[in-house]
């Protein structure tokens, strides 16, 4: 990473600040809970409910407006690496599974892809900075 906190594509800056692993985490951990909620008015099983609901919780909030709830409060969003706009509905839907299965998530590269953002043609960034990366700045 550069001295801007962007992540590097080749040998050149990218345009979009790359957000702390705890702002995702964070965000991921509000969308978890919102899913449970709505997931116990599901049916007799509720806690089974909850990663299909995060599935299409991500597919909708993502796919048309690339935030999430949980995003929205951590000031991040995930949006295309090729024109930085929504990233549509049925990649958003592939990236929503791919993160539920959470192997692709824990593996990212310097940028911090996960495989889930590399198979979608997404990219998380941070929509303000972080005080944690304005200090290590």
């Amino acid at each position: 990473m550069t001295e801007s906190n962007a992540p590097v594509v080749g040998s050149v800056a990218a345009p979009w600040p790359v957000p702390t692993l705890r702002r995702r985490f964070g965000a991921l951990m509000v969308d978890w809970l919102l899913c449970l909620l709505i997931a116990r008015f599901m049916g007799p099983f509720p806690n089974n409910w909850a990663p299909f609901v995060l599935i299409v919780e991500y597919a909708f909030f993502i796919g048309l407006f690339g935030q999430t709830p949980g995003m929205r409060l951590a000031k991040i969003a995930c949006v295309s690496v090729a024109d930085g706009g929504p990233i549509g509905i049925p990649r958003a839907f592939v990236r929503g599974v791919l993160l539920a299965v959470l192997v692709p998530a824990l593996v990212m590269d310097r940028n911090r892809r996960g495989w889930h953002d590399r198979a979608a043609g997404s990219v998380m960034i941070a929509t303000q900075p972080s005080a944690a990366a304005d200090r290590s700045s």
